[in-house]
């Protein structure tokens, strides 16, 4: 499925926060990105909400929207949350996922694979986010679903940029091989420290990331 223009405009808006396009509290004027981007106002402004639903950018009533660059605490706060619902989906999942969804699972990793191999940082993130929503709705349970599914949102620019860091993509992919061996196992508590492993950023992952951010922002 080929992305929504909205999907490919706030990727590119992202790309620029993170290469210093934007600096902090910068305003997005709709009229000049839909001239740049040559499309109506309208992805443009779904874009623009896609930006501020991930916290990359606020809107102010009567002002419109600005840049907003989350401090290392609030980020490392958002990725240690999103682990912990993550080891909770996955322990759900466990004991509740369908042979069939183990095999889109397993689909799901090939395709990343592909990605891996062709060096597509963005064609394997849409991959892996098919794979934790996937989990996410093998849970069974609709509210955590959705609250998994909107603390994702807030991430995904952080995850996306992430997955650059040098060997991340075949180190996220071997970590996926082993959620899945949890599941079809039916191990719950594996399953749950595989993902919570697999999400949290801690250590030198964490100090790699807000380098890339802060190299970025110079």
């Amino acid at each position: 499925m080929s992305p929504r223009r909205a999907d490919i405009i706030a990727d590119a808006l992202e790309e620029l926060v993170f290469t210093g396009g934007f600096s902090d509290g910068d305003r997005l004027d709709e009229i000049r990105l839909a001239r740049q981007f040559e499309v109506s106002r309208t992805p443009i402004r779904e874009a623009l909400q896609r930006l501020v639903a991930s916290g990359l950018a606020v809107q102010i009533p009567r002002r419109g929207v600005f840049i907003r660059h989350p401090g290392p605490v609030e980020l490392m706060e958002m990725f240690e949350t999103m682990a912990e619902i993550e080891g909770v989906c996955a322990r759900l999942a466990a004991q509740r996922i369908t042979e069939v969804a183990l095999q889109d699972l397993d689909a799901a990793n090939a395709r990343c694979t592909a990605a891996i191999e062709a060096g597509d940082t963005d064609g394997y993130y849409r991959e892996n986010e098919r794979f934790h929503h996937m989990i996410y709705h093998q849970t069974g349970n609709g509210f955590l679903e959705q609250e998994a599914l909107r603390l994702h949102r807030r991430l995904k620019p952080f995850r996306r940029m992430q997955l650059r860091l040098r060997g991340r993509m075949a180190q996220s992919m071997a970590e996926h091989e082993a959620v899945v061996s949890a599941l079809r196992a039916g191990e719950e508590q594996r399953a749950a420290e595989e993902l919570r492993g697999h999400v949290a950023i801690q250590g030198e992952k964490f100090h790699l990331l807000m380098s890339s951010l802060r190299d970025a922002a110079e």
